[in-house]
């Protein structure tokens, strides 16, 4: 078994059997570690047809950090809105879980800072609604707060079991890659929990190498060129969402021998953003949220092996691109990797 050499961080997507929740892993994995759950908000945002919302709106939901006795980062676990295949979207919220809705990034910012996650719904918006000077209002079973006339936040029931997705968020692993992940991905399968039809498992790896204009670019070459020989060497889920090509303009500039500025102005003129298969943006920021490159195209596991095994691929490819030489395209020259084939 061929070991991973570089640090990676994981997100791997699973669902709970119904009855049973994310809090119900988060709870096994704090009791098998002698460590401590702490409920934490988890910010996303999701695609609406409504343009005063500026085509999305920003909710909170329930997440949870496990840590070990030592007071160390074990993993979250959180929410992930494109696992919906398997769920009973008319199925009633589930007492203690609600998710708190906002249009603006910054309010969701201070949602996230003021709000009790393990506050009731009655009472979550309460500490927001007292900067304001204004009290919380109940209409049906939604509790609603203005400010100055317009609508701060709300609160409402997460129905349709979306306590049942369970997205494992590791902190970055530097060794025993496959030891790590079956501490958290035993658990899960003991438990019932299972591989989601749209699931993905995402890593994520330093970012700082490639921000180098000639690993960048091959970064790009390697996504772009290689796109559908690499998607079927790594098996990735056709069902998953929020998947695609690299913007044509990236794909342009690679033809020569960008620089940097050039990488990152067509970057922006294509409109990028996390949603391709790999995830470039954070490369493209002065001041990163996440310092890394995130690869965004192996399928759904729930077995260490199986994750890591693809993940040693990806890291010796990403190794490729570190190379200065240009990577070219399929029937041009060699394949990036013995074991990638056009």
């Amino acid at each position: 078994m061929t070991a991973l050499q570089t640090r990676i961080g994981f997100e791997l997507e699973l669902l709970a059997p119904r009855g049973s929740s994310r809090r119900t892993l988060a709870k096994e994995l704090a009791a098998r570690t002698g460590g401590e759950l702490l409920p934490i908000w988890h910010l996303d945002s999701e695609p609406v047809p409504l343009e005063s919302l500026g085509g999305r709106f920003l909710h909170l939901t329930h997440g949870f950090e496990v840590r070990r006795r030592t007071g160390e980062q074990l993993c979250t676990l959180v929410d992930d809105i494109t696992i919906n295949a398997e769920l009973d979207p008319k199925a009633p919220a589930v007492d203690g879980w609600h998710r708190l809705l906002t249009d603006d990034i910054r309010l969701a910012r201070l949602l996230e800072q003021r709000c009790d996650p393990a506050a009731t719904i009655d009472a979550v918006l309460d500490p927001v609604g007292a900067l304001w000077g204004e009290a919380v209002e109940t209409i049906g079973n939604i509790r609603r707060l203005d400010g100055g006339g317009a609508t701060v936040a709300l609160a409402a029931p997460a129905g349709g079991e979306r306590e049942r997705p369970c997205e494992i968020v590791t902190p970055p692993i530097a060794s025993g890659h496959r030891e790590a992940l079956d501490e958290l991905l035993g658990p899960a399968r003991d438990l019932g929990f299972t591989v989601p039809v749209e699931a993905a498992v995402h890593l994520h790896v330093d970012g700082a190498p490639y921000r180098e204009p000639a690993a960048l670019a091959n970064l790009v070459r390697l996504f772009g060129y290689w796109r559908e020989p690499l998607r079927k060497l790594l098996g990735t889920n056709p069902q998953c969402r929020r998947l695609k090509p690299l913007p044509d303009e990236l794909a342009a500039v690679v033809a020569g021998e960008p620089t940097y500025d050039e990488l990152r102005a067509a970057a922006k003129a294509g409109g990028l953003t996390k949603f391709y298969d790999v995830n470039l943006t954070q490369l493209f920021r002065d001041d990163p949220i996440r310092d890394t490159v995130e690869i965004r195209i192996l399928p759904g596991a729930i077995d260490a092996e199986e994750v890591v095994s693809r993940a040693v691929v990806v890291e010796q490819l990403l190794q490729r691109c570190l190379d200065p030489g240009p990577i070219g395209r399929p029937g041009e020259g060699p394949p990036p990797s013995p074991t990638l084939v056009a």
